[in-house]
């Protein structure tokens, strides 16, 4: 009886053990903080530059405006936040200290504040009203701060980092939750300017004592990254990755290209946001009422921001009033139908996903999870694999344009190539091929119609981890199939 029982107990630790799965794969490289995580499912959010250059009809201020010309007949920072959240963005960062040096709350660092223009008789904090409307509809709340200061008198002088650390601490102690703090490296360009050797060091010490789970944004971060230029266009190849040593923000940054693609096995985990203006100024100007950009050409920005594994900030400047414009309100309105209806319906959710290699052959890591939804299931390999197939059958002929895929990036970004190829009823025939993925890739093709799809991954670092793949049909010509 006894023996019996032996074996009993002998065949079902025999069965538990044979049935557990592998081990999941390590990390690779850099990898992503929780908030960097978290900071890149934003996606899309909204940039806000207002001040006296909205008053002055000037991109950069000088610092010697008076106060006096910052006076909104009806501001409403809940107009904004209704705007943003209808357009289907997810945070707002405000300019509440442009290179001018006006504060657009009163500040008990300077004299070159809301207390001393003509709105609300000195007595407005515009920070404080933004904040309290993004809480109000849902929105994460951001701060643009530039060290460059042309009003203040201490500006150049060793005194004056600690003073904008002070002016940090003051922002960031009293708005309460701040999702990410914007910095940029201006600093005293202009024939006669004043330079200041900042101190990034205090700088970013100061915000993560007042925010520590803050995404600092600059050339070099240490959150994300600025990806090299102003017009909406992140590298065709971006990894998450950077090497940062040496450089800091401004004049001493890393190379554009390096901005705008990242690089390969970079030391730091410094993703890309890309900023871009809907008109042709960062400030409002009545003289670009009808220049704000075309339904066309931000759905093309999106997928050369969102769609190349960067977040997507849209500089929306409210007007003279303190209201946005109907004529960027309206475009953002279609802009996001455009986007909504292009990704409702996601064609691989009901086909057969299948790999030729799976980690373990176990389900836990099968390519069912490329569909599931869920962002902490995903498809792997085994160590040793590098490359791999991935094939869509949708049962009957489906026509698309638009293929997403997406890295799960807690455990780093690792595809370097892979191709993508269509089933003619005869033949493969070749769609595209790319470099890198991260947390998400969405390519753009002329419309096809077939019954089966397949994905090459080619080069990957380690083995590839994807926890998601998409087959999309725009719904609008734009003649954006680039």
């Amino acid at each position: 009886m006894k023996s019996k029982f032996f074996r009993l107990l002998c065949l079902v630790f025999f069965v538990l053990t044979g049935c557990t799965s592998p081990e999941p794969p390590a990390p690779f490289g850099a990898v992503p903080n929780q908030y960097q995580i978290e900071w890149q499912k934003l996606e899309y959010y909204m940039f806000i530059h207002f001040g006296p250059n909205t008053f002055t009809d000037v991109e950069w201020g000088d610092g010697k405006e008076n106060p006096k010309v910052f006076n909104p007949t009806a501001l409403d920072c809940r107009q904004w936040a209704a705007t943003a959240k209808a357009a289907g963005m997810k945070a707002i960062i405000i300019t509440a200290k442009h290179h001018d040096g006006f504060c657009l709350w009163p500040s008990n660092y300077s004299t070159h504040t809301v207390r001393e223009s003509a709105w609300k008789d000195g007595k407005g904090d515009v920070l404080k009203e933004l904040s309290e409307a993004c809480r109000e509809y849902g929105l994460l709340f951001g701060v643009y701060l530039s060290p460059w200061d042309q009003n203040h008198p201490a500006y150049g002088t060793p005194e004056y980092n600690q003073i904008f650390s002070s002016t940090l601490d003051e922002v960031l102690s009293n708005c309460g939750h701040v999702f990410e703090q914007w910095f940029d490296g201006a600093n005293g360009e202009g024939p006669n300017g004043k330079r200041q050797v900042y101190d990034w060091d205090l700088f970013n010490a100061t915000v993560y004592r007042n925010q520590p789970h803050a995404i600092i944004f600059s050339d070099v971060g240490p959150g994300c990254r600025w990806m090299g230029n102003e017009r909406g266009v992140a590298g065709e190849t971006n990894w998450s990755t950077m090497n940062v040593k040496g450089f800091e923000p401004g004049i001493g940054a890393p190379p554009a290209k390096i901005l705008n693609e990242g690089e390969e096995g970079g030391a730091a985990w410094l993703p890309a946001e890309t900023d871009v203006s809907i008109r042709p100024g960062w400030f409002y100007s009545a003289s670009t009422d009808e220049r704000v950009k075309s339904l066309a050409h931000l759905v093309d920005i999106y997928y050369t921001s969102v769609g190349r594994n960067s977040n997507l900030l849209l500089n929306v400047p409210p007007d003279r009033r303190g209201l946005i414009h109907p004529n960027d309100s309206s475009r953002l309105m279609e802009f996001r139908r455009i986007i909504d209806e292009t990704f409702a319906v996601n064609l691989a959710n009901s086909a057969k996903i299948t790999a030729n290699h799976t980690r373990g052959l176990s389900s836990k890591y099968g390519a069912k999870n490329l569909i599931d939804g869920k962002f902490d299931t995903y498809w792997t390999t085994d160590d040793d694999q590098f490359s791999a197939t991935i094939e869509i059958d949708f049962g009957k002929p489906q026509t698309f344009n638009r293929l997403m895929l997406q890295e799960y990036i807690p455990l780093g970004q690792r595809v370097k190539t892979f191709s993508v190829e269509y089933f003619d009823g005869s033949a493969w025939q070749h769609i595209k091929r790319q470099t890198t993925i991260g947390y998400k890739r969405i390519l753009r093709f002329p419309m096809l119609t077939t019954q089966k799809l397949r994905v090459h991954i080619e080069e990957s670092l380690a083995c590839p981890v994807l926890n998601g793949i998409g087959v999309f049909k725009d719904t609008e010509i734009l003649n954006l199939n680039r």
